[in-house]
């Protein structure tokens, strides 16, 4: 290749990738409102539901677990959120959660 045909290559492919850049950058996403929320609740755990678990997923997930569910499911489902999932999930923070849910969705539930 001489330096002419590698002129105009490189001019070809600048060109494909500023197209690609400007492609990409118009591009959006836009995700339809969560019509479910937490269950409102004192136990401190409500409020790092709120801020950690429904940044991802939405708060109907809690509703789809069974009403059964001991505290292990629960501290199972948030460790494997954590590691599996990579969830923002202080250690320090797991037994708030697990509380929260443990009580306001599993088998702790007061009736």
């Amino acid at each position: 290749m001489n330096q002419k045909q590698t002129r105009k290559a490189v001019a070809v492919l600048l060109m494909l990738g500023a197209a690609a850049l400007a492609n990409a950058a118009s591009k959006t996403i836009e995700l339809p409102s969560d019509g479910v929320q937490l269950k409102a609740s004192s136990l401190p755990g409500y409020a790092k539901a709120q801020a950690l678990c429904v940044a991802c997923h939405s708060a109907e997930y809690m509703q789809y677990q069974p009403a059964s569910a001991p505290r292990p499911y629960w501290e199972a489902m948030v460790k494997r959120m954590k590691g599996v999932f990579n969830a923002p999930v202080d250690d320090a923070d797991i037994p708030l959660i697990v509380d929260y849910l443990a009580k306001t969705y599993g088998s702790e539930q007061s009736k």
